[in-house]
């Protein structure tokens, strides 16, 4: 069996990126980096364990990792619309200063 430290390394190092974008950054569209960030570790994270047990990368793992792709896509999508929406209406992308959209 290969040695997958690195892989686990990098899923570490990926999800921990993409989760400290969500934590410092103020800017809705480095959000929405951060949560793809995070989606592709996770999918990184699958495509590995998944190797790592059977030695070989399931067809399996790889076509529900497909599948989450296309959906983290399109709500990546949907995401950006809303951004768009909410810059033409207030002008500004700053998510604490768009503290009216609470209600």
């Amino acid at each position: 069996m290969e040695d997958f430290s690195i892989l686990i390394i990098s899923v570490g190092l990926l999800f921990t990126i993409g989760f400290l974008c969500l934590i410092v950054k103020r800017d809705a569209i480095r959000l929405l980096m951060g949560i793809e960030i995070m989606f592709n570790a996770a999918n990184l994270a699958f495509i590995t364990f998944s190797a790592q047990q059977s030695g070989f990368i399931d067809p399996y793992s790889q076509s529900v990792v497909m599948i989450t792709m296309v959906l983290d896509g399109a709500v990546i999508a949907v995401g950006l619309a809303i951004v768009m929406n909410v810059y033409r209406h207030y002008k500004t992308l700053d998510v604490r200063k768009l503290r009216r959209l609470k209600w």
